[in-house]
């Protein structure tokens, strides 16, 4: 097995990176940019229900690794 086979695959990865990231990257750039207090405050989900959705994760977590343990998760 020789590096010349993996060659379509690695350009198909960085041509599918290209035609995801390209377009952000350029309307980061190019777009305008005018922040104001409206544009910056927490809107339904944002940085201040944080840390409600931390503890909500850290719950679910906490189940499942209880259901795990039990032994609920196994399939006979």
């Amino acid at each position: 097995m020789n590096l010349e086979s993996y060659l379509p695959v690695l350009l198909f990865i960085l041509v599918g990176l290209a035609v995801g990231a390209g377009p952000l990257l350029i309307g980061k750039l190019l777009g305008p940019n005018r922040p104001d207090p409206e544009k910056l405050s927490p809107y339904e989900c944002g940085f201040v229900g944080f840390w409600s959705m931390m503890v909500f994760l850290g719950i679910l977590t906490v189940g499942f690794v209880y259901e795990w343990k039990k032994g609920a998760l196994d399939w006979e």
